[in-house]
C-alpha cells in the first residue's frame, strides 16, 4: 500500500460496503462463474462495462482493447472468446462501441507510431472503404461516431466468421453477436441492429 494508497483505500471501503449490504457476496463470487454474456468493448477508462448495463461483478465476462477490436491474430482476444464460448458456455456476445472513440478518431489523423499504428490499421482501412459514406456527412463530428459505428459493424463480422464461434454452432451452441453503441453523451446504450446469430 506504498504506491497509490487512494485506490487500496478505496478498495476496503469498497469490500466493507459491499460485505455490510451483502454478507455472503464474496462467497458468491468465489462460486465457479457462469455469466451469460461476453463483451468486447473499448478500454476507454469512461466505458465501466459491469456498470453500464447493470450488472454485478461475476455476470459478465469483459475484454477490452484500444476501440474494441476483434482481429483474427490477436491471441488475447481469441482465447478469451473460446474461454468464453467453450468452457463458460457463453451464448450472447455484445461487441461495444462507444461515441468519441479516440482509437477510431486516430484513423481520421496522420500516422502514428507502432504498435499503434498496426492496431487501427483496419479502421483505417473501414475509414477508406466506406469514403463516398463519410464525405457526405455534414461535418468531421459525424464523419467520426459514423465510423465508430461501422467499426462495431466491422467487428461482428469478424466474429461470426470466427472458427471459434462457427465450431460452437456446429455443435449445436447458441452463439449471438451483437454490435451496440454507447453515447457517453447520455450514458444509453443503443443496438446498432447489426446482430447475428
Amino acid at each position: 500500500m506504498r504506491f497509490l494508497p487512494r485506490l487500496f483505500a478505496n478498495n476496503r471501503a469498497w469490500a466493507a460496503d459491499r460485505t455490510a449490504k451483502d454478507p455472503a457476496f464474496f462467497e458468491r463470487l468465489c462460486a465457479i462463474q457462469r455469466p451469460e454474456y461476453l463483451w468486447i468493448g473499448c478500454a476507454d477508462s469512461r466505458v465501466p462495462a459491469n456498470e453500464i448495463v447493470g450488472l454485478a461483478p461475476g455476470e459478465m465476462f469483459v475484454h477490452r482493447n484500444v476501440a474494441n477490436i476483434v482481429r483474427v491474430d490477436d491471441r488475447n482476444c481469441l482465447s478469451v472468446l473460446q474461454y468464453g464460448i467453450d468452457t463458460l458456455g457463453i451464448s450472447q456476445v455484445i461487441v461495444c462501441g462507444h461515441y468519441q472513440c479516440g482509437g477510431v478518431q486516430t484513423a481520421f489523423g496522420p500516422h502514428t507510431h507502432q504498435p499503434l499504428e498496426g492496431w487501427i490499421e483496419q479502421i483505417r482501412a473501414l475509414r477508406h472503404a466506406h469514403a463516398a459514406e463519410l464525405d457526405r456527412l455534414s461535418d468531421d463530428a459525424e464523419r467520426w461516431h459514423r465510423l465508430c459505428e461501422l467499426n462495431v459493424g466491422a467487428q461482428v463480422r469478424t466474429l461470426n466468421g470466427l472458427p471459434i464461434v462457427v465450431e460452437a454452432r456446429g455443435r449445436g451452441q447458441v452463439v449471438h453477436i451483437h454490435g451496440w453503441m454507447y453515447d457517453l453523451r447520455d450514458g444509453l446504450l443503443r443496438d446498432l441492429e447489426v446482430s447475428e446469430d
